[in-house]
């Protein structure tokens, strides 16, 4: 039997964290769908368009994977596109308790749903998307933060915004 997982995120910009989260699931599972969170209620920094494109990017190496976007209820989702479980990374003992109360909602939501949890690689467990941002803005090498394709363009993107380019 075939088990497709879904990799949830906002992915506001993709980091190697993420990578290695969604590389190691792709591994394990015969198909990884790569979802990019539509939040209406945040602005992020880079479009729905963007981050997808940025994820494809970085990720067109693993052919088990699939990126696409949603909003709504992850549970539904998942319902409604046959996934079998959620992958989550944790970095550190605050993201295990967020993401236990979501794991037990989304079971709660959808009985037949599994979160599985993978810890963050000792290399990557400090960093998130908003770190990147803030050194990016700063002016900081953010160079060992994401990945090498794509890193121009999310400093062009970051650099542009804090000085009002569009």
């Amino acid at each position: 039997m075939k088990k497709t997982v879904i990799c949830p995120g906002s992915f506001d910009p993709v980091t190697l964290g993420h990578l290695d989260i969604i590389t190691r699931a792709a591994n394990m599972f015969d198909k990884v769908v790569v979802a990019v969170l539509v939040n209406s209620g945040k602005t992020p920094s880079f479009s729905t368009q963007e981050r997808i494109e940025l994820l494809s990017e970085s990720l067109n190496n693993l052919k088990n994977v699939e990126i696409t976007s949603f909003d709504g209820l992850l549970a539904d989702y998942c319902r409604e596109h046959g996934i079998d479980a959620i992958v989550k990374g944790l970095r550190a003992v605050s993201d295990f308790d967020y993401e236990f109360q979501m794991a037990i909602t989304n079971k709660k939501l959808n009985p037949s749903l599994e979160t599985i949890f993978l810890t963050a690689d000792a290399d990557s467990m400090y960093l998130s998307s908003s770190m990147v941002r803030e050194v990016c803005k700063m002016g900081g090498d953010i160079s060992n933060f994401v990945p090498a394709c794509v890193h121009d363009r999310i400093v062009e993107k970051i650099k542009n915004k804090k000085t009002g380019v569009i």
